[in-house]
């Protein structure tokens, strides 16, 4: 993304100085010009930046400017500044779409406040932008896989070096990660992209219907087998077999499994003629199968089959940063959907998002946003994301909710190991202890 900046239209030079220098000293990049016709020649659709313009100007004024800026580009952020007689003026301007007015004489903090808001909308209005035109053009693996945090990033680069090798990959996160998407992108960035890509779920099925389901059958191989089957494995040809919950397979399956991943050929059942196959598999899992093959409910040498290329999905209480983009682009896609118009979430719902604990991951993230699209507020996060009761938190609440939720998290991610949470929150382990008492989570803590 390109650098946000802002642009000053102030046509008295001492305003216009003291306009640029609030901004540079607060470290924003800025443009200043004397016109509004001199500022147009510098918009465009996508304009990487915010307008900061004077009511009165020679020429076009500011209300001109304004409703030409939103033509150009609606979400354009434009900051009016008025004079002591202008405030009807300015109620004007934010009817017609202005982002917010300042009054002269205005102290420069303010001004940079206002414009750093308005920076951060714009900066996440152009990456939804960007966002959807790489989806409309199935560009590359961040329309599969949103977020610009270091974890994701490592996610796709991962996936990126090994897509187009035939080795097998196993996925693990938690429920709602996004284990199949990362087996869609492996499979849409390999030469096998052409070919089936096959998903089955391992999860809650009778035995005898996975192994019909994984490798077909012959008619009359069991009562009421009366026409050949294709299984999954056949199907997936050329292409990649993405088996979900992995660790549900039941024992028998499991040595079956390693078997064709060995030798890649099948028997259906009913036949005894081996049949080679060609697919990639992708394998993915919730849990830990290193653990499970210790306790003897996962096979060791099926683990250690998968165990080549490991991908590791980040729960999204470990990626907040990303929450913001993707609750955009879920609720962008849910009005869209619904054929509704695209949800305001305000700051209190935001910071709502942020604290919450999300253990539904990025599907329940979807589900909130859904219900944002369609004007649904309560109970969506158990309490309710922007419910009466949430709204007029002070910045001191906010900050003891998202505390809290992170130490709960990491107490909970370490089993209740003050040490070990101490080390990855990198705080003191005494300061640990008191912000636990603080918020009352001793109970999560290992006795």
């Amino acid at each position: 993304m390109p650098e946000i900046s802002v642009l000053i239209v102030e046509d008295d030079p001492n305003v216009r100085l003291g306009c640029v220098q609030a901004m540079q000293l607060g470290g924003i990049p800025v443009t200043a010009v004397e016109s509004a016709e001199e500022a147009l020649r510098k918009l465009a659709p996508g304009f990487a930046g915010v307008v900061v313009t004077d009511m009165r100007l020679p020429g076009a004024d500011g209300m001109a400017l304004l409703r030409r800026a939103r033509e150009i580009d609606g979400e354009l952020p434009v900051i009016i500044i008025t004079g002591h007689g202008d405030v009807s003026l300015a109620v004007e301007a934010m009817r017609a779409g202005a982002y917010d007015f300042i009054q002269k004489p205005f102290a420069p903090e303010l001004l940079v406040d206002v414009v750093r808001r308005a920076i951060d909308k714009r900066r996440l209005t152009l990456e939804v932008l960007d966002l959807r035109r790489r989806l409309s053009q199935h560009e590359g693996i961040e329309g599969k896989l949103i977020g610009r945090s270091p974890q994701m990033e490592r996610v796709r680069e991962l996936i990126m070096q090994v897509a187009d090798s035939p080795v097998d990959v196993l996925v693990r996160g938690e429920t709602g990660t996004g284990k199949e998407l990362v087996a869609q992108a492996l499979h849409e960035l390999s030469r096998r992209r052409d070919k089936p890509f096959v998903a089955l779920n391992c999860g809650g099925m009778p035995d005898n219907l996975l192994d019909s389901e994984l490798f077909g059958h012959e008619p009359g191989a069991f009562t009421g087998a009366s026409k050949r089957r294709i299984g999954k494995i056949e199907h997936a040809e050329g292409g990649t077999l993405f088996l979900d919950e992995v660790e549900t397979m039941p024992m028998p399956m499991q040595i079956k499994l390693l078997r064709v991943l060995q030798e890649r050929t099948i028997e259906r059942l009913g036949s005894n003629k081996p049949l080679p196959v060609d697919c990639r598999v992708v394998a993915a899992s919730k849990d830990d199968l290193l653990e499970k093959s210790r306790d003897g409910s996962f096979r060791a040498d099926l683990y250690y089959r998968l165990n080549v290329v490991v991908i590791e999905l980040p729960p999204l209480r470990e990626r907040r940063d990303d929450i913001p983009l993707l609750v955009e682009h879920f609720a962008l896609a849910a009005a869209r959907r619904y054929d509704r118009p695209q949800p305001d979430i305000s700051p209190e719902q935001m910071r709502r998002l942020m604290a919450h604990d999300w253990p539904g991951n990025v599907r329940e993230l979807r589900h909130v946003a859904d219900c944002l699209a369609l004007g649904i507020r309560k109970d969506m996060l158990g309490d309710g994301v922007g419910a009466p009761e949430d709204a007029g938190l002070s910045l001191a609440e906010s900050v003891d909710g998202f505390e809290r939720s992170l130490i709960s998290a990491e107490l909970r991610r370490q089993g209740g190991n003050v040490a070990r949470c101490a080390e990855a929150l990198r705080v003191a382990k005494t300061t640990l202890h008191d912000k636990i008492r603080k918020h009352g989570l001793q109970e999560l803590t290992a006795r």
